[in-house]
């Protein structure tokens, strides 16, 4: 018998496999995804993702659909937030915390903990 993973599990199954990355409830209910110290985005359960980016950066995302306004910060460039109703969205997350990711790795490089 196979059971269905949730839109958070595949996340977390996948995010938590690159290298540096861990994850851990946050102080507000969410469920954080770091590199270090540094955040590539957290989870609202299995129904919404919010992400931190540079404003050019949110602003190509915004235009292209691929993320809407945070709703705690409605009009700033940076905060994004991204609803997760199917399985192309729980994609599109995965490639929106990997963008983060990326970012960081290439500034900051992997944690010196990390084997």
């Amino acid at each position: 018998m196979s059971a269905t993973r949730t839109a958070s599990d595949q996340i977390t199954a996948e995010v938590t496999s690159w290298p540096g990355v861990h994850a851990g409830p946050g102080r507000r209910g969410e469920f954080a995804f770091k590199v270090g110290a540094r955040e590539i985005g957290h989870l609202h359960g299995d129904r919404a993702a919010h992400f931190g980016f540079p404003k050019a950066v949110w602003a190509e995302l915004f235009e292209e659909g691929r993320i809407g306004e945070h709703p705690v910060f409605p009009g700033r460039q940076g905060p994004g937030a991204r609803a997760i109703r199917d399985a192309d969205d729980v994609r599109d997350v995965i490639a929106l915390m990997r963008l983060n990711y990326d970012r960081v790795v290439a500034a900051h490089g992997l944690p010196e903990n990390e084997s």
